[in-house]
């Protein structure tokens, strides 16, 4: 009886402990601790606060009204923060709480086709975002194991840059110039030309006008390019911090795709405010000011954001990441602190000059200041065998032209190298949103090469070069496509353009 007694007593106190348990693993406190800092100091896109002891860098912290912020300086006494909202109602003595996470951007083809804010805000009026992942918007560049060669073309569409200065996908191309001289006209007839093409682009205003912004958008609609574009826009009316995190949620964005094996093609429009924004932080921030009052790591801030630009190897994904800095240079100085810097960053650049924009030969590209670091290993194989020798040969035309205005006597053989490269020139312009497809640049480059146009009076080559375009896409197409497959002009390729070219001229 006493065993029973017990037996029985012993199951209640398992039973007891088991409840016991079950309540304990499911009890959830309504009590919350979290740290709480107190605003001290608020203007010019900054704070300072005090009480936030366990702060991390880059956290994000959470102002009144549900205004975001990014912990940034963490001193002893207080934390710098960098105001990612309007801070119009807020006062020094507010409350601010610790989020715990670090600032993230949405990611996703739910983005495709719309105008947003760095933290994936509409600004297009076509209601809410629907995306669900998101990325942390500072990343480690991929490593350079994981790294392929660059060797596959970007086709922007413009004879001079496709011929001359090749763009590779995965390669980092700086385009730098004078204010108003078509730095982003470029960049624009880059991302048109990617239609049909399975590219996807990625524009980045930073520090731009609305109305800049504004007509962008209203061309890339007009042309059928937002279906494949997202238009990323801190504008110079936002504060600095936004246009400060701007371009590197950009890139998280892009490297959503690359990392699902697809070729993403970036514009930052321009790094020479995204540099200002960041010595406007800095100096609020009492970091000490160095070389034109830039911060020590202002080339750090760049070097990191275009590392993340790169060809996956195939077991990464193989996708690419091509980006295209725009910076703004002031009366011509190229040697200046941030363009020197991000040319010692990026592949190469395309130098436009106001002296050939004011001539009228646009894009104002000057062919002896650009270069591109990769060169004709990206370049399809018809496009090396007709303009292979055309930089050295264009470039020593214009030093010749230069010599000739001095009214010195030249000989015949240089008088036609002249009278060539005008040509040539002539050739190479290139109005606004007609790019031009891969296989009639070519034709029309070989014709001006070898010489097929001499003949041809030079108020004359545009409209020659117009007909002879249109022939070769009505009358050779199978030698079209096979160009755009990538394969080399055959012997028979190259007598049947130049017949059709001489044609055309003797018409």
């Amino acid at each position: 009886m006493a065993s029973t007694n017990s037996l029985s007593w012993q199951s209640i106190l398992n039973e007891s402990l088991a409840i016991s348990q079950q309540v304990l693993n499911n009890y959830q406190p309504k009590l919350q601790i979290e740290e709480v800092g107190t605003v001290t100091y608020l203007g010019g896109g900054i704070a300072r606060a005090t009480g936030l002891p366990s702060v991390q860098a880059e956290e994000l912290v959470k102002f009144p009204g549900d205004r975001l912020g990014m912990a940034y300086n963490l001193d002893r006494d207080e934390v710098g923060i960098i105001l990612l909202d309007d801070s119009e109602d807020l006062v020094a003595g507010c409350e601010i709480l610790r989020t715990g996470r670090v600032l993230d951007a949405p990611v996703g083809e739910e983005l495709l086709g719309r105008v947003i804010d760095a933290k994936g805000r509409p600004l297009d009026n076509l209601g809410a975002i629907s995306t669900v992942k998101r990325l942390p918007v500072e990343r480690e560049a991929p490593e350079i194991m994981q790294r392929a060669p660059v060797t596959v073309p970007l086709q922007t569409g413009i004879k001079v840059i496709d011929a001359l200065i090749p763009i590779g996908k995965g390669q980092r191309e700086l385009i730098l110039g004078d204010r108003a001289t078509g730095k982003t006209a470029i960049a624009l007839d880059t991302i048109i030309n990617q239609k049909g093409k399975d590219v996807i682009c990625i524009y980045c205003a930073i520090g731009q006008r609305s109305s800049a912004v504004a007509k962008l958008i209203a061309e890339l609609r007009q042309r059928e390019a937002m279906a494949y574009c997202i238009v990323v826009v801190a504008g110079g009316e936002t504060t600095p911090g936004l246009q400060y995190i701007t371009p590197y949620a950009a890139t998280t964005m892009a490297e959503y795709f690359m990392a699902q094996g697809k070729d993403v093609l970036v514009v930052y429009d321009d790094l020479i405010q995204h540099a200002r924004a960041y010595r406007e932080l800095s100096l609020l921030l009492r970091r000490p000011p160095g070389r034109e009052a830039f911060p020590g790591d202002i080339f750090y801030i760049h070097s990191r954001l275009l590392e993340r630009a790169t060809h996956l190897r195939p077991e990464y994904g193989g996708g690419s990441l091509t980006a295209l800095p725009i910076v703004e240079t002031e009366a011509q100085n190229i040697s200046a602190y941030i363009p020197t810097n991000l040319v010692s960053i990026t592949d190469g650049q395309i130098y436009l000059t106001p002296n050939l924009f004011y001539k009228g030969i646009l894009p104002a590209v000057d062919v002896g200041k650009s270069v591109s670091r990769v060169g004709g290993k990206t370049q399809l194989p018809a496009y090396r065998a007709v303009a292979g020798d055309l930089r050295l040969s264009y470039s020593q035309f214009e030093e010749l032209e230069a010599f000739s205005r001095f009214g010195t006597q030249l000989d015949e053989a240089t008088q036609k190298s002249i009278e060539r490269g005008q040509r040539v020139r002539e050739v190479l312009k290139q109005t606004q949103f007609q790019p031009i497809p891969v296989a009639e640049q070519v034709a029309v480059l070989l014709a001006v090469v070898q010489g097929v146009f001499d003949s041809v009076a030079i108020d004359r080559v545009s409209l020659i070069e117009k007909t002879l375009r249109q022939a070769v896409k009505e009358q050779l197409p199978d030698l079209c496509h096979r160009v755009e497959l990538g394969k080399k002009l055959s012997p028979s390729d190259r007598a049947s353009l130049l017949n059709l070219a001489q044609e055309i001229v003797n018409n």
